[in-house]
This record gives C-alpha cells, sequence and structure tokens, in this order.
C-alpha cells in the first residue's frame, strides 16, 4: 500500500486538477508540505490497530501521511464534494484501509466510526474546530487520543492553567475530561492560503476515569455562567445559574470573592457537583 500512496501526483497538482480552491466558508487552509503532516502523524502514535478517524482532509495530505505511518483502518470525514472526487485515486491506493465519508463531521457519532482504540488525527477545518471538540469531549468514553490542528490562540487555550491569559472555559472543559499537550506550532506559511495567524497541534488524552467530580453537561452550564462574566466575582456570575449561589460556593468550598480564571479543575468539578446537587433537589 505505502508504494501505491508514494506513486500519487503531488498534492499540489492534484489541487490544481480538481480546481480545489480553498473555500473560506468551509474554514479551508490546506497543509501541502508531507515532512509536515507526516510529523503530525507521527506523533499520534501506533496507528496499526483500530481506527484513524480525520476530519476535512481536503486534498488528503495528512491522510497520506496517517496512511505511510502504518494505520490499519482509516476513516475520512469530508463534506466538500469537490475533495471526495480528488481523494478517489488515494482510496484506491490504500487498498481497503481508506473509506471516506461524505458527510457532515458535525452530525456523525464517532462510536458508528470503525473499532476501539479510536484516534482522532485533523487539520480542522478553522470554522468548526471548537464545537468539533467539545462534542468529541462528550463522547470521549469511545475515544483513546486527538490530535488536532487548530488556530495558535485556540490552542493555547485548550492547554492554559488556572491563572494564564488564555485560560477560559475551553480550557476547562478539555483539561476535566482530557490530559492535554501542546506539541508544536505550524507558521501560517506553510498553508494554502496562508491564513492570518499560526496555527498548533495539540494532544488530548480522554482519562479512562475523570479525576474530578461533577459531569461535563452541568460543567458546560457552570462554566458558561462562570466565564461569560469574567470580570465579576463568583458570587456575582454565578446568580445565572438561578440557584442558591452562597449555599453552591458554600458546598463547594470555593471564595466567592474570585474571579473565574482563579479556579482550578478541581474547584470547577466541585462547583458542577453542587450545581447537580441543588438542581435535583
Amino acid at each position: 500500500m505505502s508504494d501505491a500512496v508514494n506513486g500519487l501526483p503531488p498534492l499540489r497538482d492534484v489541487v490544481a486538477a480538481h480546481g480545489l480552491a480553498a473555500k473560506k466558508k468551509l474554514g479551508q487552509h490546506f497543509l501541502l508540505d508531507l515532512n509536515l503532516t507526516r510529523k503530525i502523524a507521527r506523533t499520534a502514535g501506533d496507528l496499526s490497530t483500530g481506527t484513524v478517524i480525520e476530519v476535512g482532509p481536503g486534498p488528503g495530505g495528512l491522510t497520506r501521511a496517517i496512511l505511510q505511518c502504518g494505520a490499519a483502518d482509516v476513516v475520512a470525514i469530508e463534506k466538500d464534494t469537490r475533495c471526495v472526487e480528488a481523494l478517489a485515486p488515494l482510496v484506491e491506493a490504500a487498498d481497503g484501509a481508506l473509506t471516506i465519508l461524505s458527510e457532515d463531521a458535525m452530525t456523525v457519532a464517532v462510536d458508528t466510526l470503525g473499532v476501539e482504540p479510536r484516534r482522532i488525527i485533523a487539520n480542522l477545518p478553522y470554522n468548526v474546530g471548537t464545537p468539533l471538540l467539545v462534542g468529541w469531549l462528550q463522547d470521549a468514553g469511545v475515544i483513546h487520543s486527538m490530535t488536532l490542528m487548530f488556530q495558535k490562540e485556540v490552542a493555547e487555550r485548550i492547554c492554559a492553567t488556572p491563572g494564564e491569559a488564555a485560560y477560559g472555559r475551553l480550557s476547562v472543559l478539555c483539561n476535566w475530561r482530557c490530559a492535554t499537550e501542546y506539541l508544536f506550532t505550524l507558521p501560517a506559511r506553510a498553508f494554502t492560503p496562508p491564513p492570518k495567524i499560526d496555527s498548533a497541534v495539540v494532544r488530548l488524552t480522554p482519562h479512562a476515569t475523570v479525576p474530578f467530580p461533577g459531569n461535563i453537561d452541568d460543567l458546560q452550564t457552570v462554566t458558561a455562567a462562570a466565564f461569560g462574566q469574567r470580570r465579576k466575582t463568583l458570587r456575582r456570575s454565578l446568580r445565572q445559574l438561578n440557584c442558591d449561589t452562597e449555599r453552591l460556593l458554600q458546598t463547594a468550598g470555593v471564595d466567592g470573592a474570585l474571579r473565574a480564571e482563579n479556579l482550578t479543575i478541581e474547584d470547577y468539578g466541585l462547583l458542577t457537583a453542587a450545581y447537580a446537587g441543588q438542581k435535583g433537589a
């Protein structure tokens, strides 16, 4: 299979032959440097078992790299029909190891794709990257790892710790459910067309057992309230939850004079558990 994949035309020729001008409305920025795509694929670890899920393969640069790194089963989700057609020779060269789903990734349930362990590897479209990630956090029990490319500022938010400027709601959601790691930065010039800012690759590894209290649905509600008015103290911002704020803070053991960015993941877990208790009372 690798020889057949290696023998495919250069990606720039594929883009030209199929008229694959990147569409802004789809958040497309193609990564055509195979050295960089192989670097991304290698950081995802051993791909020889289970299923690799890719979102937005475009002309197939990262897809080629995933296959070259020994992936046994790849499912690539692509809603752009132009790209689906352009990927047909790669499907043939992969000799059964690659399936293309011509669907919207926002509507695809991860647990219906292939067999475990499931690894998601993707250069995510800029316009849906964060909503996709939040959805995967809810399904993280069926995901082994996620190696994902985002705009650099989003990657920094994913991996931020309390007190850092980038620390926010996305930081809490991701680090409550997963171990996160900022891997490396990719300059804007590496992409076609170049975006206005650099990109970065992060790895999220779901915890086998979540080490914090709470559940992710209530955590989304609590963090939306806390960070929705992040300049206010928690005593004021958490009033949006329509519960007994003082009792909530007391039960969680959290100082209401603090602001959202001062709390740890553990603190948010405790607040979430306390909120669930009040809500269910």
